[in-house]
């Protein structure tokens, strides 16, 4: 049964940096498309950052150029750095298997908040 073990998130400060990284047990990583899903009160679910399988990336506007979604297979783990957090990037962040989003976890809540 696939695991996906999701460290980082908490309270940032506007302008701060955070890190979630999402280790994944019970399927073979490498050939995975993998990516992050946020949800803010309120609002639709939203793709975030998308990685496939060669660590070709792409990002929601909502990021572009703040956000970095990596990979490391040998340690089975996906990771998305966001940089100058806003207010808005206020969210449960979750990690994904594939580019459509299904519920396996409880995700990360990251809150930006001075």
């Amino acid at each position: 049964q696939v695991q996906l073990v999701e460290t980082g998130g908490g309270l940032v400060q506007p302008g701060g940096s955070l890190n979630l990284s999402c280790a994944v047990f019970g399927w073979n990583f490498s050939p995975l498309t993998m990516s992050y899903y946020r949800q803010a009160p309120g609002k639709e679910r939203e793709s975030v950052a998308v990685i496939t399988s060669n660590s070709i990336t792409e990002y929601a506007d909502s990021v572009k150029g703040r956000a970095s979604i990596t990979r490391d297979n040998a340690k089975r783990t996906l990771y998305l750095q966001l940089n100058n957090l806003k207010p808005e990037d206020t969210a449960v962040y979750y990690c994904n298997i594939g580019r459509t989003f299904v519920p396996r976890g409880q995700g990360t809540q990251v809150t930006v908040s001075s």
